[in-house]
């Protein structure tokens, strides 16, 4: 009988707590002393950078790692913040600095934007993530794995 806990592997069912914490001291995101978050190893609800250091943890470790902008959120991109005619909100939209607005690319995609200031009849909005150019601390607590569902995978590991 192998009595050695389960490892988090690609495809494992993670339970943990996550604290995301910027360079100035700025808490982003806490869970711990809430729900903690529940997800699979390659959902994509992690940054794969993040998912890819918490390979090999088991349930009652913690781990801190500290995280590049490059590899986390990206550096602040200066083309990513543009001036937005008022007329493409609704009439009815207060926009002051801080507000969030979602907008949708000629592709479809949904991304959302931070107002920074209002210039005229011209909105300028930031659509870098919030986390952009940022050094990220992640701490984590794994609470528990489970392995992957066999159901999620063929059995051919070539695919």
């Amino acid at each position: 009988m192998n009595d050695s806990p389960l490892r988090i592997d690609l495809g494992s069912e993670v339970r943990m707590h996550l604290s995301i914490t910027l360079e100035d001291g700025t808490e982003a995101i806490n869970t711990f002393g809430e729900e903690p978050l529940e997800f699979r190893i390659g959902d994509g609800t992690l940054l794969q950078t993040l998912e890819l250091a918490l390979i090999g943890l088991a349930a009652g470790d913690r781990e801190s790692l500290e995280i590049d902008p490059r590899h986390a959120f990206g550096p602040h991109r200066g083309d990513l913040v543009q001036r937005v005619d008022r007329a493409h909100f609704p009439e009815d939209m207060a926009l002051a600095p801080g507000t969030v607005v979602g907008f949708t690319d000629p592709a479809g995609e949904e991304s959302a934007g931070i107002v920074l200031g209002i210039e005229g009849k011209a909105v300028r909005v930031d659509l870098n993530h919030p986390l952009a150019g940022h050094r990220i601390r992640y701490q984590v607590e794994i609470l528990e794995v489970r392995p992957p569902d066999e159901d999620d995978f063929d059995g051919d590991p070539q695919e």
